[in-house]
């Protein structure tokens, strides 16, 4: 179960290419070792880079 995300970048998705400016800091940020990924916020039509942050299991 996911209970929060840090929000690590922004990016227009109204840009001239898409999704990839995001896709790209995403990929870098998991070079350095960070799982980031992207999601799609709807309400704001932007494109986040986040990291997950889950729930410990007991």
């Amino acid at each position: 179960m996911v209970i929060g995300r840090t929000v690590l970048e922004r990016f227009p998705a109204g840009g001239p290419r898409g999704s990839w400016p995001a896709e790209e800091f995403a990929h870098a940020r998991r070079q350095e070792g960070m799982p980031a990924e992207v999601v799609m916020d709807l309400a704001t039509d932007t494109f986040l880079v986040i990291l997950r942050a889950a729930e410990g299991v007991d």
